[in-house]
């Protein structure tokens, strides 16, 4: 089985207080994703999110097919990360770490993702596409905050 990884750092003009309250919050997910990645929360979701918080998803993220995710928050240090991952869904395995530290400018937004592919040598098949969709993802994301909060590189 082999294990992707993805690692993204971004420069915001914002606080951490402002960047922990955008990005601990799954409502944002549709303003800062393509639009073929479209999200529905099926489940109530606190202001604050905690340990063991479990979010129930509905999207349709590639080829407009839908499909169920359930992500738990494992691990919650406000507000400076937090890692939530995939208790159901699509992916072998998959763990999101998102990191607030303070510099100069703002904050330094990290995201660390590590997954795997189902279905063993067909997964490892299909990783093509649906790794280019995950980078358009990100891609996406990054060009959002860019123009929103953006101050430069790393």
């Amino acid at each position: 089985m082999k294990i992707y990884h993805i690692l993204r750092q971004q420069r915001l003009a914002l606080s951490q207080q402002q960047a922990w309250a955008f990005f601990s919050s799954p409502h944002y997910l549709n303003q800062i994703t393509p639009e073929f990645f479209h999200v529905d929360i099926t489940s109530p979701v606190p202001e604050d999110i905690y340990p063991g918080l479990l979010i129930r998803y509905r999207m349709k993220a590639v080829l407009g097919v839908p499909m169920s995710w359930l992500s738990e928050v494992s691990h919650c240090d406000k507000p400076n990360r937090f890692v939530y991952q995939q208790a159901v869904g699509p992916f072998g395995f998959w763990s999101h770490e998102v990191c607030l530290r303070p510099c100069e400018e703002g904050i330094v937004l990290e995201d660390i993702v590590f997954y795997t592919m189902p279905f063993g040598w067909l997964g490892q098949l299909l990783h093509g596409f649906i790794g280019d969709k995950l980078q358009c993802i990100f891609d996406t994301r990054r060009d959002y905050l860019q123009a929103k909060w953006g101050v430069g590189g790393p």
